[in-house]
């Protein structure tokens, strides 16, 4: 049995020893696991991975008591448990690939973020068009869902729509939302800061039943449009006038143009709460090595 004076000996050993290196590769393998824990506990993964320790342990167990049969059954169990985990819970894995591709320190440090100046201009002024709308269609009860199109592109849900490719503005979302107008059923989705489709239909939320009951289709439409891309998903609602905001599969509420405008440069331009850029990524230094 070791005594209190080796043990304090063998610590000693690993810091004199220990270097940054070794200090970064334990705290980037903690953030690994950190990211992987609060995946499982926002997905059903988490029963499973209950059910994965139940096996572990028997295993351990029938070894210690010699028990051979289940021994070998739950052996053979774990041999395949990776596969069939993959295949079992392959959306889940997907999105969360996904999410961890679209986070914003990714995005950032790939300079992903970054526009063209046209884009820029065309970004600020659908900014601008959208809060301006949704004051006003806030104001009269207006139902209205817009969605911003960012890195994940939504080809498919505009497909189901109506191509406009159109210059946003506050007159312009009114005429679509309108409830006579053949557009206003349905979502418009922006892309590079231009209305590029209207009247599209977003895919369901994945636990539809476990959305507040008072939330209509608008909502829930926002909240599947958000879960299932990084994309910014505004609804103002029809009963309330009420302006809320998707994102991650999160529902924020009670918003106004100005705190609407707030949000949605920080969210386009990746600014922080200053509203100033942060420095470019991988990309801008790049550049700077080319120009030297």
């Amino acid at each position: 049995m070791p005594t209190l004076d080796s043990l304090k000996y063998a610590f000693e050993s690993v810091i004199s020893t220990l270097t940054y290196k070794d200090v970064l590769d334990v705290l980037v393998l903690a953030y690994i696991f950190y990211l992987l824990i609060k995946l499982i506990s926002e997905t059903r993964a988490g029963q499973l991975v209950k059910g994965i320790l139940l096996v572990v342990v028997g295993y351990f167990l029938s070894t210690l008591l010699e028990l051979k049969v289940i021994k070998y059954i739950l052996e053979k169990a774990l041999d395949i448990g990776l596969l069939a985990t993959i295949i079992l819970f392959q959306p889940e894995l997907r999105r969360a690939l996904e999410k961890f591709g679209r986070t914003r320190l990714g995005v950032t440090f790939l300079g992903l973020s970054q526009y063209s100046d046209d884009v820029t201009q065309n970004w600020e002024r659908a900014i601008k068009a959208i809060c301006e709308a949704c004051g006003e269609l806030s104001a009269t009860c207006t139902g209205a869902l817009i969605v911003i199109e960012r890195q994940v592109k939504l080809g498919e849900q505009i497909e189901t729509g109506t191509i406009l490719d159109a210059i946003p503005s506050k007159e312009l979302f009114g005429n679509i939302f309108f409830t006579k107008t053949p557009l206003h059923d349905g979502a418009v989705i922006m892309r590079n800061g231009i209305i590029h489709a209207a009247a599209c239909f977003l895919p369901k939320p994945q636990n539809d039943a476990a959305i507040n009951k008072k939330l209509g289709s608008r909502h829930r439409a926002a909240i599947g449009m958000s879960e299932n891309s990084d994309s910014v998903v505004i609804v103002v609602s029809e009963e309330t006038g009420q302006i809320s905001v998707a994102m991650n599969g999160v529902l924020t509420r009670d918003y106004d143009p100005q705190s609407l405008n707030r949000l949605l440069h920080q969210e386009i331009f990746f600014t922080d709460e200053n509203g100033e850029t942060p420095k470019k990524g991988l990309s801008s230094i790049i550049e700077r090595r080319k120009k030297k």
